[in-house]
């Protein structure tokens, strides 16, 4: 299936590593353009040249912190100066830090809505003169499936989230009028270098391994594993592509089953 992406500019935040990662690399195998973001430079280089040398797409690093305004809106200018336009940003963020509710200060819960909900709309602010010349543009915020499942010890994650939620949701209709597409996709347990680090803090909790964590976690999906990034990215490019053109305004999981609820 051709999912249209070929030439198609693309704007990845959080991309050194992980999710973002990988469905930077599956974007540029699409034929995509794409722009990676990371806070370290050292290790955004260095994914960069892996995507370029594997795929021989045109990818650019650009450095930067999207909880600072400033850099979000350097980061977006960047991208569409160098490859002419945009039609996709990708919107996402390293996870706030576990905490339970009277562990958390007022500093923390500023920090982490800077980190979760700003920076969303920071870079859809940014990135909206150039959408609205594009003519299959598309925002697709990376974020969790705690919106519809709390997870124990994320109070900030869980919280912020679903503001998150509730801004996709409203621009998907405020700006479909205008041909901009907003999704939010909802992973679980993935095997990266994140969630390794929450079911490290939750083992210490617990009094258990990582391993042993890591086990029950697995078996909470009715296939008894974590999903893999590439699993997660195949369906992140799908969501961002032309060929998903009447999909707007949903919160897709991509949990291998882990979620319960019915809606």
């Amino acid at each position: 299936m051709d999912l249209g992406l070929k030439d198609k500019i693309a704007f990845v935040a959080g991309a050194s590593k992980g999710l973002a990662a990988a469905t930077a690399r599956q974007l540029a195998r699409e034929g995509a353009r794409v722009a990676i973001n990371s806070r370290d430079a050292a290790r955004l280089n260095a994914a960069a040249d892996s995507i370029r040398a594997e795929t021989g797409a045109q990818v650019i690093a650009l450095a930067g912190d999207v909880a600072v305004a400033a850099d979000v809106e350097r980061l977006i200018g960047e991208t569409a100066r160098h490859f002419g336009g945009l039609d996709i940003v990708i919107t996402n963020s390293g996870g706030p830090p576990p905490g339970r509710f009277d562990e958390l200060s007022d500093e923390a819960w500023l920090q982490s809505v800077d980190l979760l909900l700003m920076s969303n709309v920071r870079f859809i602010r940014a990135a909206l003169p150039h959408l609205r010349r594009s003519s299959s543009a598309a925002v697709l915020n990376f974020n969790s499936y705690s919106v519809k499942q709390p997870l124990p010890n994320l109070l900030l994650s869980n919280s912020i989230r679903l503001a998150v939620v509730g801004l996709v949701k409203s621009l998907a209709l405020e700006l479909g009028n205008e041909g901009i597409r907003f999704n939010a996709i909802l992973p679980a347990f993935t095997d990266t270098e994140r969630v390794r680090q929450l079911l490290t803090d939750r083992a210490k909790r617990n009094g258990a391994t990582l391993e042993e964590e890591v086990k029950k976690q697995s078996a909470a999906s009715p296939f008894g594993r974590m999903g893999t990034p590439q699993e997660f990215a195949n369906v992140a490019t799908f969501l961002c592509s032309p060929a998903a053109s009447y999909v707007t305004g949903v919160t897709l999981t991509v949990d291998g089953g882990m979620y319960k609820g019915m809606v």
